[in-house]
């Protein structure tokens, strides 16, 4: 550890003990790549790689240092020279790589697979500024580049490079790579970023996020999810796209020949995950690079590239299963095109009778997840629901042709991170109660011999109530807001869409404000959090954030609900802000409409780390629900066969709902004299006829089920034995949600990299 004090005067000319906390940092970041420079590669014939428009990777520091099995060593090194790594973990900015559960669930795969040793890399872009950074003003979400290239990084450049071709123009790419290495490993691999030679931040418009869409050649890698509300977004995603995946097969390619395929057999030497639709367009470009550049056929082509790709699944969701105009795609890369119509050909010839599954649509659009289906070997949901929902209803037609390609990966989280890192409390309990090696083996069942120990469950009592303090510190830190003393925190944190419903959490708290108004004061106090980021043209999305930041001033200025009642917005949502909120949180809201979460990660964090779930039979809520048992979890809401029938038949109506006597004041209120007092009407106003005609998420379908059953939870809180066993038997059951488990059941059922 003496090479950190020399890196010190290296660097910096002074002693460890003179740095500042940016100064420690950039030490650190340098002595942790020296270990990673020096590890291997992982090897094997066949290697993964995992294609995704996201990686929300968060701070680095800490979870290297783990995972290099030297977090203790430094921490002592930084004591002895009067630094605190607790101080220089705040001074890293986080990569702008990443939005929400897409992008978070890739970081822990990464994790996960150089911790199992597979050979496997993640390749993505290096967007400069990310979604956005999200800040609050006159109660609505203002978006602000989310700048972190300004500080030393984790990124460090290749050499190499690739052109990519689009219909009037051909654009360079440089690759840059950051280090992942594996948990008590020797060994590593790489989360691989191409990004453009030409980008310019300077075609910003000061510190907003708007840019020239069509300066391509200048905007590329600027933003993940460049708005696409228009012609020239949607033409910009396109570009993005193509740009990510062109280089990802240019680089499969050449190292899989590097190894010495002949491209027939690619499959033997690469396996390709795409995650989600957005990497799809690599299925007509692994074509057209085989075509064009190796020399082979057409069907040599697309038998090589469908033994090479394996498609995952994350939605249920119309809008969110990519179709792109085929103009749009001639526009941008028009032999990408004509590849798409000849995929479009060979399923016409296949299935002539069966529009369902075409390629492309009576509309002349290509359908990204159609392609990946029918192209791929492999394609899996995401909770065993989701996976019966897809072969049942949404891609019932895909599975009566292909039953043998569906299967289930239920999602999972990397404990390295979710616990280690983020409640180092919780760890030090584990050492001292459980026999097992449960770092490796994450089997924490052990924990149930202790339900009816007293000490024990006082013990996870205070590791909660000091994780409660640390979210205190935070929350005052960065927003200057005060955490109520004593409360019960309820914390949902998502992306900002109506069918996660957080417009239904803000009824509800509408409910409680009027309840207390009325005299009717909670035993403990309630602090409701909410995390989460709008798409900037989600215009319902934003008006709820409006919703809930009116909400948070009103009952902060109101002294008759005040002590009794408190509404936070966490201001620029990420990673950092999660790992407080996971551990410091006793309630988990879970409410999605049943049948529309495909999975969730954020439930697994929050059970892994002892709060209870509140929450619908949705995504894997189930799988929690059957591993917890009904009495350590709480549930409300029409079961998913309900809802989808519903949405069959079209025979909701929202007016009927609203105009019941328990909803409507609710509802109203939204639009009554004290919300129009502090908000901005037209945003009020939308949100309310949107929920009292449209509903389209059913938030009032469950409403009055969901009140009655935040309040069993609230009553349930005042019984401490009873609230902790129930918190016990959470974390107890929660290993099943590694992700570990879930990258050893891709390795054995789909990746056979070892085979």
């Amino acid at each position: 550890m003496h090479r950190i004090e020399e890196l010190a005067l290296a660097t910096f000319d002074r002693p460890l003990k003179d740095l500042s906390d940016q100064e420690v940092y950039k030490v650190l970041l340098d002595f942790v790549q020296d270990q990673t420079q020096a590890q291997p590669l992982n090897q094997s014939k066949r290697k993964l790689y995992y294609i995704s428009a996201e990686f929300l990777i968060g701070k680095l520091l800490t979870s290297n240092l783990l995972n290099l099995g030297c977090y203790d060593e430094v921490q002592a090194v930084l004591e002895a020279n009067g630094q605190s790594l607790h101080d220089v973990e705040k001074a890293e900015k986080e990569p702008s790589l990443g939005n929400g559960g897409l992008g978070r669930l890739a970081a822990c795969f990464l994790d996960s697979i150089a911790s199992l040793e597979i050979n496997g890399d993640g390749v993505g872009l290096n967007y400069h500024f990310g979604l956005f950074r999200q800040v609050f003003k006159d109660n609505q979400q203002a978006s602000r580049p989310d700048a972190w290239l300004d500080q030393p990084t984790w990124l460090k450049p290749s050499t190499i490079s690739y052109p990519v071709p689009f219909k009037d123009f051909t654009l360079k790419s440089t690759l840059y790579e950051i280090d992942v290495p594996g948990y008590q490993q020797a060994s590593k691999n790489r989360l691989r970023l191409f990004d453009l030679d030409s980008v310019d931040e300077a075609i910003i418009e000061g510190e907003s996020i708007h840019f020239d869409k069509e300066a391509i050649k200048k905007n590329l890698t600027l933003f993940l999810y460049p708005d696409d509300s228009d012609q020239a977004g949607e033409l910009l995603r396109i570009y993005q796209q193509y740009f990510m995946v062109s280089n990802a097969a240019q680089l499969i390619i050449d190292e899989s020949l590097a190894k010495g395929s002949n491209l027939k057999d690619l499959d033997e030497y690469a396996v390709v995950q795409i995650n989600d639709t957005h990497p799809a367009f690599i299925i007509p470009e692994f074509i057209r690079l085989l075509t064009q550049n190796h020399d082979l056929s057409f069907e040599e082509a697309l038998e090589a590239v469908t033994k090479t790709v394996a498609f995952t699944n994350h939605t249920i969701l119309a809008e969110a299963l990519e179709k792109w105009p085929m103009a749009y795609i001639e526009a941008v890369i028009p032999e990408i095109a004509a590849i798409i119509r000849q995929l479009d050909q060979v399923i016409q010839a296949k299935f002539p009778d069966q529009a369902a599954v075409q390629v492309i649509d009576a509309d002349d659009r290509a359908h990204m997840a159609h392609i990946a289906i029918h192209f791929s070997k492999s394609v899996n949901g995401v909770a065993a629901l989701h996976t019966d929902i897809l072969k049942d209803s949404e891609l019932h037609d895909f599975y009566l042709i292909y039953p043998d390609k569906f299967n289930n990966k239920t999602n999972g989280i990397t404990f390295r991170r979710w616990l280690m890192a983020a409640n180092p409390g919780l760890c030090d309990l584990f050492d001292d109660k459980l026999s097992n090696n449960w770092r490796l083996d994450h089997d924490f069942t052990g924990l149930l011999d202790y339900q009816d120990d007293l000490d024990t469950l006082e013990q996870i009592k205070q590791i909660k109530e000091s994780n409660k303090e640390a979210l205190k510190e935070f929350l005052y830190d960065n927003q200057g807001v005060t955490l109520h003393e004593n409360a019960i925190i309820d914390v949902q944190i998502k992306r900002f869409h109506e069918y996660k419903r957080q417009q239904m959490l803000a009824l509800y708290i509408i409910h409680k404000y009027l309840d207390i108004k009325a005299g009717n004061l909670p035993t403990s106090p309630i602090t409701i959090i909410f995390g989460g980021k709008a798409a900037p043209a989600y215009i319902i999305a934003q008006d709820i954030i409006h919703l809930i930041l009116n909400l948070s001033e009103l009952i902060a200025k109101d002294p008759d609900v005040s002590p009794y009642l408190q509404v936070i917005m966490v201001e620029n949502y990420n990673v950092t802000a999660c790992e407080k909120l996971v551990t410091a949180a006793d309630i988990s809201e879970q409410i999605s409409l049943a049948s529309k979460e495909a999975s969730g990660t954020g439930n697994m964090k929050f059970m892994l780390n002892g709060a209870l779930t509140v929450c619908t039979l949705d995504g894997a809520n189930v799988e929690i629900a059957n591993l917890v048992g009904e009495d350590n979890i709480f549930i409300f809401g029409k079961s998913s066969q309900e809802i989808v029938d519903l949405y069959a038949s079209g025979d909701y109506d929202a007016q009927a709902y609203y105009q019941r006597p328990a909803i409507q004041p609710l509802v109203d209120f939204i639009v009554g004299p004290e919300m129009m007092a502090i908000g901005q009407a037209d945003r009020l106003e939308r949100l309310h006829q949107d929920i009292t005609t449209k509903d389209w998420f059913m938030a009032l379908i469950d409403l009055e089920d969901f009140i009655q059953c935040k309040e069993e939870a609230y009553l349930a809180y005042q019984d401490s034995r009873s609230w902790y066993q129930k918190t016990l038997v959470n974390i107890a059951k929660a290993g099943y949600f590694s992700s570990d488990r879930t990258i050893q059941q891709y390795e054995e059922d789909i990746w056979h990299t070892r085979d």
